[in-house]
């Protein structure tokens, strides 16, 4: 894992948006499992690559593509059923990524500006900040809820880069998944992938690549105890 493109011109991080299923918590075996039922529920017995379509997604988009797995249906019953599911005390549970947290705090006591990006509700991402107590140091959050077009469209990362007050050649994102990390690159923005849901060639497009963010060094953006030792994200200016 490290460095995944060459950018020569970079400007100094000041600001970073995250993601958060996936980023700053382990909930993707959970929602995963759900959809599963879902399609299940409709006579589709779903392989792993339909599944990884919902992965870093609203799920308004993906329904809309996958029209044809749900005839005659709204929108709004799909996710009335997948609420109903999500219910089940049998699901894995979700946990937090205590690295993630740990480098929130990081960055909150070094005064730099961060966001929330997320292609959850707002609602569910609201709580969760609260549960991991991180909720007052994010400058807002864009969800599922505030844009048009979901991820990997940059619309998202590029209203996060007005609640943080930078440029997006100032900001970093945080992503776990192949659509999150398009969605930044679209922006104009440095990505860095994060492999709890995805192994590392599945997040070749990302500028690094580590298996926590406790391994990321802030602003220099390098892995700590980096193998090989060239993987500082390109251009420090």
């Amino acid at each position: 894992m490290g460095l995944r493109t060459t950018e020569s011109e970079w400007a100094t991080p000041r600001a970073a948006l995250f993601d958060l299923d996936g980023t700053l918590i382990n909930s993707e075996p959970r929602s995963v499992a759900v959809w599963a039922r879902v399609l299940q529920d409709r006579g589709v017995e779903p392989d792993e690559a339909l599944l990884r379509k919902f992965m870093g997604r609203r799920g308004e988009d993906v329904i809309n593509e996958l029209a044809h797995l749900f005839p005659g249906e709204s929108v709004e019953d799909i996710f009335a059923d997948r609420w109903r599911y999500g219910q089940d005390p049998d699901l894995p549970p979700v946990e937090q990524l205590p690295e993630s947290v740990a480098f929130l705090k990081y960055l909150h006591a070094q005064g730099v500006p961060f966001a929330l990006v997320t292609s959850a509700g707002r609602q569910w991402a609201e709580s969760t900040l609260e549960w991991l107590g991180v909720r007052d140091m994010f400058r807002g959050i864009i969800s599922a809820d505030d844009v048009t077009v979901g991820k990997p469209h940059p619309e998202g990362y590029l209203s996060g880069a007005e609640l943080v007050g930078y440029g997006p050649e100032h900001i970093v994102v945080f992503e776990d998944t192949p659509a999150g990390i398009m969605a930044g690159r679209n922006a104009g923005m440095r990505v860095v992938g994060v492999t709890t849901t995805h192994p590392p060639q599945a997040l070749a497009h990302a500028h690094l690549v580590v298996e926590h963010l406790g391994q990321v060094g802030w602003p220099q953006l390098v892995l700590r105890d980096p193998e090989p030792p060239q993987t500082a994200l390109a251009g420090q200016g």
